[in-house]
């Protein structure tokens, strides 16, 4: 089975485009567990338990685990095994080196720490890439069109006939025949996530920018999905995360996951 395919099958038995992101804050944690000897395992833990029937893939943020030095990386590792190997895994790393740099770095994440798939920024080139891409049955989320405010800075330069993010996915889809490649298209861009979705009519995007970045759900179905209603892992961290700093956060963030899932599949049957 291919990647592509995969989250496919993954959507239709959880009924769910839910990402939840767990970009685990150490200074964010409840007062509860501020003092706990394991508190972002344990945070991570009860979220997953909270939210795993309404998810059909998990982010881990690598960045806020490797802050934490050598305890961070046991907490990701620990993590992902607690996430049910029938929800998706997303390593978003971010990586993206010349090629034998990160032949490395695929086969550290997608291989020894057993993550289904990772972000990749494609900068550098094929060949900074390929070494993901060569991974079959693993996927790979190019940085195509960001969330953030300084994806105005080059994304939307023009190169040619085309803007930035629009050569990068046109061009990186002959980097594979693997059906494992995918794109970052962030939810704040709503006005240009069909002009990707028309530049890579089956590709998966994995979108952030819902909830505390203010994205519209509505975009990302209407014009964000394939002509088949598929083909988008729309993300949440903060808004579930931190829907409560109580001893109830776990019950919170189930709440705004199930009014965040429950959003995104009203959008799903009004357009397909």
């Amino acid at each position: 089975m291919t990647f592509s395919s995969r989250i496919i099958e993954i959507q239709k038995k959880t009924d769910s485009f839910l990402c939840v992101g767990l970009d685990s804050d150490a200074a964010k944690l409840p007062a509860a567990l501020r003092s706990h000897k394991n508190g972002v395992l344990e945070f991570n833990k009860r979220i997953i338990a909270a939210t795993k029937d309404l998810a059909c893939a998990y982010k881990i943020n690598f960045a806020f685990y490797e802050a934490m030095g050598k305890e961070g990386w046991s907490i990701i590792e620990k993590t992902r095994a607690l996430i049910p190997s029938t929800i998706l895994t997303i390593a978003d790393a971010k990586r993206g080196d010349i090629g034998n740099t990160s032949k490395q770095y695929a086969d550290a994440i997608l291989n020894g720490m057993g993550f289904d798939s990772i972000t990749v920024a494609p900068y550098m080139g094929k060949d900074s890439v390929q070494p993901f891409l060569e991974q079959k049955g693993k996927g790979v989320f190019l940085l195509a069109l960001t969330s953030n405010q300084g994806a105005f800075d080059f994304q939307y330069q023009q190169i040619g006939k085309r803007r930035l993010f629009e050569e990068v996915v046109k061009t990186s889809q002959s980097w594979t025949t693997n059906a494992n490649l995918g794109f970052v298209v962030g939810a704040t861009k709503s006005s240009d996530i069909h002009t990707v979705r028309k530049l890579a009519p089956t590709i998966p995007f994995l979108v952030p920018g819902i909830g505390a970045q203010g994205g519209s759900v509505e975009d990302v179905i209407k014009f964000g999905c394939t002509s088949e209603g598929f083909g988008v892992l729309i993300n949440a961290s903060r808004s579930i995360l931190y829907a409560s700093t109580g001893k109830d956060f776990d019950a919170a963030a189930r709440s705004e996951a199930l009014k965040l899932n429950n959003e995104i599949n009203f959008f799903r049957n009004t357009y397909y």
